[in-house]
């Protein structure tokens, strides 16, 4: 047999002993052995301390992002091979479409998210800028830069792929390299997809590491700097988020661990309604997909108790339709559990959980297609039901093909039983009462990290409950880990450091890379406009004006616009309103005006305006007011595959007086010209 191999330090290392073997979980065939002998732990994180971390930080924000989808699309190509080996982890091909395409669509999603919403830039500015002082000469700015350590991230054996993935993604993207180390029983699949990831040859040197086996001494190792994403059993999180180097580095520990998740029905999702059917389907679903091995499946399913009987009739009816064995015939629904091992942990967790459950299907025999019971690791779907007062379906989780019907009788006890299982990854509420609906969400929304509502409105364009999208948290409190992983922004915020930096303007704007109110302005002899993307600096400014407002301007603009608004229009009713005192001129006058005053209207390197942000009315501007503006680039993001960039610009619009009576942001696309990449 093969001996997998780990990629540690820059090179492919083959281990010095036998190592344990791994077997097929269709068939029960040895196909390979695993063993991280000889390998050093601590070189491994230094190497990516030392190569990977630096050749990240190199990069901005959008370099890396570019770099994230053309892996994805190059592992796209890929995908035959790795849909091949997922069959041996008992998976289906629908089961192995949530790992393998599942994992390409993070490294997709992050890549997007973070050209849309990070800057083409290596600093994260978090939040507004913060007055410290009276003049205007110092203050405060949150900023987010990455960690200098390693995240190491180990995964759980059902999502061979889209675990990795999922962890990889947001560090890629904030500039810290990682380190996986993939569970043994389907660690086969993790080596395949990191043999593919290296081939690619687009990622930076020592980026991405490959531990196979056992952890050994890793977590020795860890520095302040580094950090550790956990997926597994709550026990194993607990047992490494003490670990000492952990505790004494304060480690940053992120675990996502099992949980007992539920789903409930709704009162009025009674049998012959498109809610009733839906929760059906759903939980036959989250049963039988992997198997039932998936963090978010349904384990609990929480039933108004006149519908129990309905319930368990209608589940059990949808659950002898599904064929069972293997997933090479294409007839075939649920595959192998991921080995015998896991197989009997399931029967031993399925034991105590009938200690105060009943079956209600399941334990009839088992029929299989082209595979045979004793050699592959499958078993039958079960459906347990127990009583209000069971105590086993919120503390015991059989991480199988395994769900328990619970009847509740009002919305209280609802919250309360979903409450009962400590915390948990997801929750869904299949109703379409959006009273109910309300009322349960907001209940338990403190012990759920994701909750999906599902309905006949949204049905057709659900993911499911089972299914964790990368701009979306997936984590949860309690026993589910307390963490997060993925969350969008969140996701890669969370190996940086935030830290704030106090200075003046001046400091603030070269630290971050953004112009900030009272920093330099540069106002030279050629508008702004009129210079491409290369020759633009942050302070460059134009003033234009001043323009009278006159009352037929204001007139004018109510008839063109048809804003008629009293406020605008009738001295009287004006001079009674609060805030005014008078008639006044339109908010998006003053908006017009400006740009009519700060334009260059030939054709030149600004191609488009296309927004306003933050657009707030200050002071109002009255028939006889003259207004000023300044217009200042703000910030230049060029677009890494594209020949033109972003520019903002901090818009300042004051009247004779000097208030100022509107602030916003101009957004426009610039050509970028010679010398700007």
């Amino acid at each position: 047999m093969s001996l997998l191999r780990s990629y540690v330090s820059g090179r492919w290392h083959t281990p010095d002993a036998e190592g344990a073997p791994l077997h097929d979980a269709v068939t029960g065939e040895e196909i390979a052995r695993i063993s991280s002998a000889g390998i050093d732990m601590g070189a491994a994180l230094r190497y990516g301390r030392e190569v990977g971390g630096p050749a990240l930080r190199e990069l901005t924000f959008h370099q890396r992002a570019q770099l994230l989808k053309a892996l994805g699309l190059y592992l796209k190509e890929h995908k035959a091979e790795l849909y091949a080996l997922s069959a041996r982890t008992g998976a289906t091909k629908s089961d192995s479409w949530i790992d393998v395409d599942g994992g390409f669509g993070v490294l997709l999603g992050y890549a997007s998210k973070a050209k849309r919403e990070l800057p083409n830039d290596r600093v994260f500015v978090d939040g507004a800028v913060e007055p410290l002082g009276r003049g205007g000469t110092f203050a405060g700015q949150h900023i987010c830069t990455p960690l200098r350590g390693v995240a190491v991230q180990i995964n759980a054996f059902n999502f061979p792929m889209w675990g990795p993935l999922e962890k990889f993604a947001p560090a890629f993207i904030a500039g810290v390299p990682s380190l996986v180390k993939p569970a043994s029983q389907t660690a086969y699949v993790t080596e395949k997809l990191v043999e593919l990831m290296l081939a690619s040859g687009l990622l930076p040197e020592g980026s991405l590491q490959l531990v196979c086996g056992s952890a050994g001494d890793l977590l020795d190792h860890l520095t302040p700097q580094d950090l550790v994403g956990f997926t597994g059993s709550a026990s194993t999180a607990q047992h490494l988020r003490t670990h000492q180097a952990v505790i004494r580095s304060s480690v940053r520990f992120n675990a996502e661990a099992d949980s007992l998740n539920c789903s409930i029905l709704g009162p009025d999702a009674r049998p012959g309604t498109p809610e009733f059917d839906l929760f059906v389907g759903q939980l036959v679903t989250e049963m039988t997909t992997k198997a039932g091995q998936k963090c978010t499946a349904i384990r609990r399913a929480l039933v108004p108790a006149e519908l129990m009987d309905a319930v368990a009739e209608a589940t059990s009816a949808r659950l002898a339709e599904v064929v069972i064995g293997n997933p090479a015939d294409k007839s075939v629904k649920m595959g192998a559990l991921a080995g015998l091992e896991q197989r009997e942990e399931v029967r031993r967790s399925l034991k105590a959980l009938q200690e105060n459950a009943s079956v209600v299907y399941g334990d009839g025999p088992l029929s299989l297609v082209d595979a045979d019971a004793e050699r592959g690791a499958f078993m039958s779907p079960m459906l347990l039901r127990a009583p209000a007062d069971a105590v086993q379906p919120h503390e015991v989780e059989a991480f199988g093909p395994v769900s328990t019907l619970l009847p509740y009788s009002s919305v209280d006890d609802a919250v309360t039983l979903a409450a009962r299982g400590s915390g948990s990854l997801v929750g869904s509420i299949v109703s379409a009462d959006t009273d109910f609906v309300r009322d349960v969400v907001i209940g338990v929304a403190p012990w759920h990290g994701r909750l999906l509502v599902l309905d006949r409105e949204d049905a057709g364009e659900s993911t499911g409950h089972g299914s964790p999208l990368p701009m979306l948290v997936h984590g949860g409190p309690g026993r589910a880990g307390g963490g997060e992983e993925m969350g969008g922004m969140r996701g890669v915020l969370h190996h940086m450091q935030r830290t704030a930096v106090q200075g003046s303007p001046r400091t603030l704007a070269a630290v971050t890379n953004r112009w900030v109110a009272g920093a330099p302005r540069r106002d030279d002899s050629v508008h702004p406009f009129r210079k491409t993307l290369a020759e633009l600096r942050l302070g460059d400014t134009v003033v234009a004006g001043p323009r009278e407002v006159t009352l037929e301007d204001i007139e004018h603009f109510a008839e063109f616009t048809g804003d008629t608004f009293y406020a605008h229009m009738d001295e009287e009713a004006a001079a009674a309103n609060p805030f005014f005192g008078g008639r006044v001129a339109h908010g998006y006058l003053v908006v017009s005006f400006a740009a009519g005053l700060f334009v260059s209207p030939e054709p030149g390197p600004v191609l488009a305006n296309y927004g306003l942000e933050n657009l707030r009315f200050l002071t109002p501007t009255f028939p006889g007011d003259t207004l000023t503006v300044t217009l200042t680039v703000k910030q230049i993001t060029p677009r890494e595959d594209q020949d033109y960039g972003e520019v903002r610009w901090d818009a300042d619009v004051v009247n004779q007086k000097g208030e100022s009576v509107a602030r916003y942001d101009v957004l426009t696309l610039v050509a970028k010209g010679q010398g700007t990449s």
